[in-house]
């Protein structure tokens, strides 16, 4: 086989997404190229999780609902997902929690069980163990060599290796081979969640600074980023909270130190108030946001897109911003590490846009596929020096045709550093002028106007798929990974705008040319960003909405895809 899916589920906290890592590693060192998705409840134990591990000869960005085998460690599994198993296909047990009887009627010698507590007591091995029991006898049935799986087990379970390699010895020893997997041509390649893809762009960025209040789906970056600090001499917070977040990372901005915070919904909104800061005192910053089921807790640890909207216009006043909105863990690297430029050289917020999808789930990382974005000059005051600017005094909010000051940081020799949150003229002091108010206001609304025609001269907007068809489906973030397959297969037109504030209205008119069926995927309600393209004049026949907290599988989305472009 060269693409096939592994399904692995169980009780929250028994292990079930380190069973999937374990299995992920394994298929990677075989050359497949990977994509895990994660369903998993706002438990620490109890409830139903499940990992389903997609493998394929060439690049994927999504999971697949049917499996060709089902690992259940409870009979919840069974019931739950033996309508996914398709073709010739194999259920792997654990024979202490599921009885034979239990499960559904099957060709003989396509189910096997393992006794894993019995495994366990009879080595005296712990019960997190029970993972590598589960991978040895998914190694057997696979027919893939007993000493791959012990290299596997022996570089990434380093605490009592030699036990683990005994225990997946007896899972490997328990079963037959049922499928027979080969490996197939090309290098291992790194397994990353968005996340960490966004957390390395980061700091390729220049990133000095990270603060963040825990909240699902943007806490995998707060971790990450805390891992890396002493390796970086980066500095990570975490504060009592949201507001504090924000104000913390607007002082870094305003000591002249590159910045970002994490959150998601409920705590952006908490920081709605800080941004404002952001924009009127024009300090650099940036957030990723991630999305989640909403409105209020919604669904913790579920996905959704349905805060595009907010991050456009989350806050009081008007100011500038770009959001951003990465569809994979390639791209998710490239516009971090670009947002971090763009807010620097602009001096305004920059949102990135993940979401519980994009940012949990973990895939192959294929260095050749990040795109090819020009880094923005790294400093204004290193670009401006002040004394040319503005002779021996220093105008922190000079009136510029681009709209863009000189920056000094705190403690910079012959500059008195002013940062003010209420309107101000161009030393920095406080005025209630109307000519000075309407000054400083139209001096944002440059700065607006010149980012956009900076970024107009990038690509914006990704064309996948058969870019001749006049069939499009256009989408933005984690949906790209099934949509570009889907185009692919389908021979169907697939465009996805990353950036989306400034809206590309100009480049998306060119990727949608000569289209006479177009609709848009998006996991809201609303069809935020059918409403956006209708709003600029760019045609929008179908909208195709999911709002349920999962994704979409490569499968049911093409059935969708086809109807709604018929």
């Amino acid at each position: 086989m060269d693409s096939f899916s592994v399904l692995v589920g169980g009780k929250a906290g028994d292990g079930i997404a380190e069973a999937g890592r374990m299995i992920a590693y394994l298929l990677n060192r075989l050359g497949y190229r990977l994509y895990e998705h994660i369903d998993s409840p706002s438990l620490i134990r109890g409830g139903h999780t499940f990992v389903i591990i997609r493998a394929h000869g060439r690049r994927i960005g999504a999971h697949q609902d049917r499996v060709n085998v089902l690992i259940a460690l409870d009979s919840t599994t069974v019931e739950a997902h033996s309508w996914r198993l398709k073709g010739d296909h194999v259920t792997l047990y654990d024979a202490d929690s599921v009885t034979a009887e239990s499960l559904p009627p099957d060709t003989a010698g396509h189910r096997a069980g393992v006794a894993l507590r019995s495994v366990l007591a009879d080595l005296g091995a712990p019960t997190v163990m029970r993972n590598a029991a589960v991978l040895g006898a998914l190694c057997r049935t696979l027919g893939i060599p007993w000493l791959l799986l012990e290299d596997v087990v022996r570089r990434h379970q380093p605490k009592q290796t030699d036990l683990n390699v005994m225990v997946a010895r007896r899972g490997y020893d328990a079963v037959g081979e049922r499928l027979k997997v080969h490996p197939v041509e090309g290098a291992s390649l790194p397994i990353v969640t968005g996340l960490q893809a966004a957390g390395l762009g980061l700091l390729s960025g220049g990133l000095k600074a990270y603060v963040g209040y825990p909240m699902t789906p943007s806490s995998g970056l707060l971790h990450f980023l805390a891992e890396q600090a002493l390796r970086f001499e980066l500095k990570v917070y975490q504060p009592e909270g949201e507001i504090a977040a924000i104000l913390m990372a607007l002082g870094h901005a305003a000591a002249g130190e590159r910045v970002a915070v994490g959150t998601s919904g409920g705590g952006f909104a908490l920081m709605a108030e800080g941004l404002s800061l952001a924009g009127q005192a024009e300090l650099p910053l940036v957030v990723m946001l991630g999305q989640r089921t909403g409105p209020s807790t919604g669904l913790p640890t579920y996905t959704g897109q349905s805060d595009l909207h907010f991050a456009m216009h989350a806050g009081h006043g008007e100011f500038p911003r770009a959001v951003i909105a990465p569809g994979d863990a390639e791209q998710m690297f490239a516009w971090s590490r670009l947002a971090l430029d763009l807010s620097w050289k602009y001096q305004l917020p920059v949102i990135v846009l993940g979401d519980r999808t994009l940012n949990d789930n973990s895939q192959s990382y294929d260095e050749t596929s990040v795109p090819a974005l020009p880094r923005l000059s790294h400093s204004a005051w290193d670009e401006r020096p002040m004394a040319a600017e503005v002779g021996r005094a220093y105008l922190r909010y000079l009136l510029r045709e681009d709209g863009i000051s000189p920056f000094a940081p705190f403690g910079r020799s012959g500059a008195i550093v002013k940062v003010n949150s209420y309107t101000h003229d161009e030393w920095g002091l406080t005025t209630e002028d109307p000519l000075l108010t309407a000054q400083m206001q139209e001096k944002l609304l440059h700065k607006d106007r010149a980012m956009a025609d900076e970024l107009a001269r990038l690509s914006l907007v990704n064309v996948y798929g058969d870019p001749r068809s006049s069939r499009a489906i256009v989408t933005w973030g984690s949906p790209t990974g099934a949509l570009r397959e889907i185009g692919e297969l389908a021979g169907v037109r697939v465009v996805q705008p990353v950036v989306l504030r400034p809206f590309p209205v100009r480049q998306l008119a060119d990727a949608l040319v000569a289209c006479d069926r177009v609709a848009v995927a998006e996991m809201n309600a609303t069809g935020q960003l059918a409403t956006l393209m209708e709003q600029h004049g760019l045609p929008v026949h179908t909208r195709l909405s999911r709002y349920n907290g999962r994704p979409w599988a490569v499968g049911e989305l093409r059935q969708h895809v086809e109807e709604a472009l018929a």
